[in-house]
């Protein structure tokens, strides 16, 4: 019962990942314009993502561009492009392993133990995914933290952390809580396996102490 729903949870926890990460990858609002000092221009935001950029206007119209050269992107938003379609795979493959080794599910006609190794992969593949989904996101943010408070850059260049960067640290958060659950299941499912491999030791009974002391009575009788 409690294994049945870790396996649950776990997969529910990923699959908001998965989304999250799919999400993430496709939103634009990864560096936003800041208004400070001089730039009073408030009617106006700028988002830029991994594949495009946008202006906003009064909450009114929004006109968005693909970016028309990969070389013209800082080195950052360069790799955060293969990165986070790298964490957008592992996170699908790892939920679909973690959907054929739910106990619940008949997909893989094998030993249970054969499912708790497809389990174990899953939740490895959470984790090495979160992982990756972490990298670009806090590149990203080092950067634009970095540049917010160096004087040499210009106000109207500075931008700060946008929604996307927020929401992918979620969605690596539960990438990688649900690699730990599945991988904990795992741990369980091995002690138990463990401890019902392990035999008790039975111990003679007063009835076959007796019935052995009869044997002997009649083994000696035999040579009288």
């Amino acid at each position: 019962m409690v294994g049945g729903v870790l396996q649950i949870a776990g997969l529910l926890v990923g699959g908001i990942g998965m989304i999250g990460t799919f999400a993430v990858t496709g939103m634009p609002q990864w560096r936003v314009s800041a208004f400070i000092e001089s730039n009073i221009i408030v009617f106006e935001t700028i988002w830029e993502g991994l594949w495009m950029h946008c202006i906003r206007q009064a909450n009114i119209r929004m006109q968005c561009k693909v970016y028309d050269s990969v070389l013209a992107l800082s080195p950052d938003l360069q790799a955060s492009r293969g990165l986070m379609c790298a964490g957008s795979v592992l996170s699908f493959l790892a939920f679909m392993v973690a959907v054929i080794g739910m106990k619940c599910t008949w997909c893989v006609q094998s030993s249970w133990q054969a499912k708790g190794y497809i389990i174990l992969t899953a939740g490895l593949l959470f984790i090495l995914s979160g992982a990756v989904e972490l990298i670009p996101v806090c590149w990203v943010a080092n950067t634009i933290i970095r540049d917010f408070y160096n004087p040499v850059v210009n106000v109207a260049q500075k931008r700060e952390l946008g929604e996307a960067l927020y929401l992918g640290w979620v969605a690596a958060f539960c990438l990688i809580a649900a690699g730990a659950i599945f991988c904990c299941f795992c741990l369980c499912c091995e002690k138990t396996r463990s401890y019902g491999y392990s035999a008790p030791t039975h111990y003679p009974t007063d009835s076959q102490h007796l019935h052995s002391k009869t044997e002997s009575s009649y083994s000696k009788s035999q040579y009288v």
